[in-house]
């Protein structure tokens, strides 16, 4: 049995397996944001069926980001700031402030998708919208056991999302058996190449690629013991994802083939108004805040964990940093609005973290006093160099994107 930190209590082996899939829901819904669902609409609209070779390659570079991630950090135990600082003394620190900015930002833009899920659904304020789902992030971390309740939280909306996504993609009836010949032959392969590296970024960019990894740790499963089912746990978040994408794909598809444009503004929404009529609205709002508010709690309880092991403080009251930056994310929403110009900044700093931390995880692999006599396979580290290469080509386009927003 392994000891679940911070609890004081153990986890039997059938609670092992709760704690593995429950990680793995917690990167899916991570990476379930609202820019997950625009992104898919917006180049199903623009890419039709070819858009399947961007879902196809994605995921393959997700899993390969994902293996590369979850599996030094379980063997070697510690999480990737620490991880950082042994490759590179001070590497560490980078790490962890760009990886809690970045999801700070997220957090802001994800409780304003929350407050429009809300508005679509019952008519919401939308200030009023971004203080309820505030209150409900923060619930779940004033839960006597936190760990868990987070768990729970993440399946039950996780599953509900792909049942209700499946819905609509059934009714919109979309065009499954030129999808499927895309996938290995889509039309104009040269311009498919930046929505991949662009949906790799929001499928494991930033705090996302360690949401679950950590929580393993937090829950005491490291070791090479484990490997194989925190291996396995690693591809059940990245296929959840793929299949909530999948699904999301099929209900746009269905309703761009039979010749609409979507509305620009609100593309998931248009898609799903003309698929499933006002009940396919009604199903928008609660998938938008589904998605937005599980990724709320995604990125908290990652951010906080890239700075508890900067300072003791942080570690001691880590519950009440994560309510705090939840908090904060809430405040600014609901006072500010939807800052446009830092969320641009956030994507862009996704395109620079993922290169990074993948590129370190690399290095680690190697390092034995890092992970010990365990041996990394070498296919995943030449996937691995190749997901950095393509990575860091986006770090440059987000870096000029930063650059012309600051001047």
């Amino acid at each position: 049995m392994a000891d679940l930190k911070g609890t004081g209590k153990e986890v039997t082996k059938s609670g092992i397996g709760s704690v593995l899939l429950g990680a793995a829901f917690l990167m899916a819904t991570s990476s379930i944001g609202p820019g997950f669902l625009t992104q898919t609409a917006v180049f199903t609209q623009n890419f039709g069926a070819s858009f399947a070779f961007v879902i196809l390659a994605s995921v393959v570079m997700a899993v390969g980001t994902q293996l590369n991630v979850w599996r030094v950090i379980g063997v070697s135990g510690l999480r990737g700031q620490d991880i950082a600082n042994k490759v590179l003394p001070g590497l560490g620190l980078f790490v962890a402030v760009l990886v809690a900015l970045g999801g700070l930002v997220f957090n802001i833009g994800n409780i304003g998708g929350a407050a429009l899920g809300l508005n679509a659904l019952f008519g919401m304020d939308a200030q009023v919208g971004a203080v309820v789902s505030g209150i409900i992030g923060v619930a779940i971390f004033l839960a006597k056991d936190a760990g868990s309740a987070m768990d729970r939280f993440t399946k039950i909306l996780g599953g509900l999302m792909i049942a209700m996504v499946a819905y609509v993609g059934l009714t919109t009836n979309p065009p499954v058996g030129e999808a499927i010949v895309r996938s290995v032959a889509p039309e104009n392969v040269n311009a498919l190449f930046f929505p991949i590296v662009t949906l790799l970024g929001g499928t494991v960019g930033g705090y996302i690629t360690f949401s679950g990894a950590h929580r393993l740790i937090d829950a005491g499963i490291t070791g090479k013991e484990y490997l194989s089912r925190i291996t396995t746990s690693a591809v059940q978040g990245v296929s959840i994802s793929a299949i909530m994408r999948v699904f999301l794909f099929f209900a746009v598809l269905g309703v761009v083939s039979g010749g609409i444009t979507l509305d620009r503004a609100n593309p998931v929404a248009d898609a799903f108004r003309h698929g499933a009529g006002q009940i396919g609205f009604r199903l928008f709002g609660l998938i938008l805040w589904s998605a937005a508010i599980t990724s709320v709690v995604g990125a908290a309880y990652t951010s906080v964990s890239f700075l508890k092991t900067l300072h003791p403080v942080i570690k001691t009251y880590e519950k009440y940093f994560i309510i705090a930056f939840i908090a904060l994310s809430t405040m600014i929403m609901s006072t500010i609005g939807r800052p446009v110009n830092l969320l641009v900044v956030a994507g862009s700093l996704n395109g620079l973290i993922l290169p990074v931390t993948l590129g370190t995880m690399l290095l680690a692999s190697r390092r034995k006093d890092i992970v010990g006599d365990y041996r990394h396979p070498t296919w995943m580290i030449v996937l691995g160099v190749a997901i950095v290469i393509a990575a860091g080509y986006m770090g440059v386009l987000g870096l000029r994107s930063i650059i012309a927003l600051l001047s």
